[in-house]
């Protein structure tokens, strides 16, 4: 039986005991009394153990929650070490690719200058025997060209002869 319940009996029978005139006493019924008192005593160690039942039980239940809030820390510990080391992995990986794709910028475009000095060499050695060859050929064709007949001075008219003379 429920303790609380208990005591509202208790109270309910003080409420209906009879006053003793001129004093604050009461007149009980004793047998209704000692009933509820004794029904107390076989509640009252009952509520104890389940009053000590729920102590130990919220105690074992604030332990676990201790035991979990510490291993869900830990994790976390764990999970932000991780993150943190993929973090750093991941920045040391994209500084080593930032300093390749220099240095692959760098070797292109020094290698762009030198073939573009190389092509120019060679243009201009090209050049250089295209000309000369050039000047064979127009040196060739020169000696191969007839020379312009050379134009003798007029001849000076020959003296006319008269009829007459003759």
């Amino acid at each position: 039986m429920d303790i609380q319940h208990l005591v509202d009996r208790l109270e309910q029978i003080l409420g209906e005991s009879r006053r003793i005139p001129m004093s604050s006493n009461l007149i009980v019924d004793e047998d209704r009394l000692f009933n509820v008192v004794d029904q107390m005593r076989v509640s009252i160690p009952e509520e104890v153990k389940r009053a000590n039942r729920v102590e130990s039980e919220k105690e074992r239940i604030l332990a676990q929650a201790h035991e979990e809030a510490d291993r869900i820390r830990e994790l976390a510990k764990q999970e932000a070490s991780e993150l943190v080391r993929r973090d750093t992995i991941m920045a040391s990986a994209q500084q080593r690719a930032d300093t390749i794709l220099e240095r692959a910028r760098r070797e292109a475009e020094m290698m762009r200058a030198e073939s573009d000095t190389y092509a120019l060499d060679v243009l201009m050695k090209l050049e250089e025997d295209l000309l000369r060859s050039l000047s064979v050929v127009r040196n060739g064709m020169r000696k191969l060209e007839p020379e312009p007949p050379v134009e003798s001075p007029p001849a000076e008219p020959e003296p006319h002869q008269d009829n007459a003379n003759s």
